[in-house]
């Protein structure tokens, strides 16, 4: 057959970027986390709990609904150093098949609660919880029975689409909604740990790096970035814009959810900031004082979503450096 006549010279055409949430994206080469993937969200996860205990405490001492709580980047270090070497123990849990019930029940949440209650007594002048009671012990232990039945057999089949390459056998599905959605909830929790303890360096030379949150953050942080996730993908993979022709719209909707949130915080004396004191506030709720750090937060929500999109949830046989009898990521969801 005679080729087709070539159309006329014109300008090139810049190809639409790949939508990466798509189902003709899901069969790709998959491999397992790779090991700073799995720290990175070890040391989130970790300032999570810091801030649900430590809120939880404040609350039962102040009545507070403010709920704030306290943890540092030094902490979000130790965390995702101590996580790591629990993993590297729960990979060796078939050397006790055997005597499953004497690794679930007692070894494994006897070295969680050890290395916790370590973690807290070194670093107690920084997550603000007075002594480790037996409440305290027991909700470690629950939390350590969480890890090892249920959370480490989802997160080790997460599997992430490094290539564009067929993916040889399995089938994956995308990150359930809620999964991003508590992703983004405890990334907001390290935002903020990690702006107010260098904001305390540098106004109160405060060398332990402490920050604080409230824990309404987590539902302002990860309802906003899961919309803005959304925004990203449509505008980005299906209609092609470009960063700087995303931004405004990133930054109007931030201003936008900042104010309705704190409006309505305000009402019941739970909002725990106020921004009176700065330049170009309104209200006391958004201020554009702050508005080169939301760009940047901004810039990087698109890179974090652009991450998480390549991440898969495996089903079938286990990628390498995952258990095979881990639990299906649809119920670590649902927990």
């Amino acid at each position: 057959m005679r080729p087709s006549p070539s159309p006329s010279p014109g300008p090139p055409q810049q190809p639409r970027p790949r939508d990466l949430s798509s189902p003709e994206s899901a069969g790709k080469s998959m491999h397992s986390l790779p090991a700073w993937m799995r720290l990175y969200f070890y040391g989130m996860h970790g300032i999570t709990l810091d801030i649900l205990i430590s809120s939880a405490d404040t609350f039962a001492r102040t009545g507070d609904f403010k709920m704030l709580g306290f943890s540092s980047p030094y902490l979000c270090l130790a965390h995702s150093a101590t996580h790591f070497a629990l993993e590297r123990l729960y990979l060796r849990k078939s050397r006790f098949l055997g005597r499953p019930a004497v690794f679930s029940y007692i070894l494994y949440p006897c070295v969680y609660v050890a290395l916790q209650v370590l973690l807290g007594n070194t670093m107690a002048d920084i997550n603000h919880v007075r002594g480790v009671s037996a409440v305290h012990l027991a909700f470690q232990y629950l939390v350590a029975l969480f890890y090892s039945q249920v959370f480490l057999g989802g997160f080790l089949r997460l599997q992430y689409r490094a290539s564009e390459t067929p993916a040889a056998g399995g089938t994956v599905q995308g990150l359930p909604g809620a999964v991003r959605f508590l992703f983004f909830g405890m990334h907001g929790f390290l935002d903020e740990v990690i702006f107010t303890s260098l904001f305390n360096l540098v106004e109160k030379s405060d060398r332990t790096l402490t920050g604080h949150t409230s824990l309404w953050s987590f539902f302002m942080y990860g309802s906003c970035s899961f919309v803005v996730e959304k925004l990203y993908v449509h505008l980005h993979y299906r209609r092609g814009w470009g960063t700087m022709k995303r931004l405004p719209i990133y930054i109007c909707f931030i201003y936008s959810w900042e104010l309705c949130w704190g409006l309505i915080l305000r009402q019941y004396n739970a909002c725990s900031w106020d921004y009176s004191h700065y330049p170009l506030n309104f209200q006391g709720l958004v201020t554009l004082l702050y508005l080169p750090g939301w760009i940047c937060l901004s810039l990087y929500q698109d890179v974090l979503s652009n991450v998480l999109l390549r991440v898969q949830c495996a089903q079938g046989q286990p990628g390498r450096g995952a258990v095979s009898n881990g639990r299906q990521c649809a119920g670590h969801a649902a927990q």
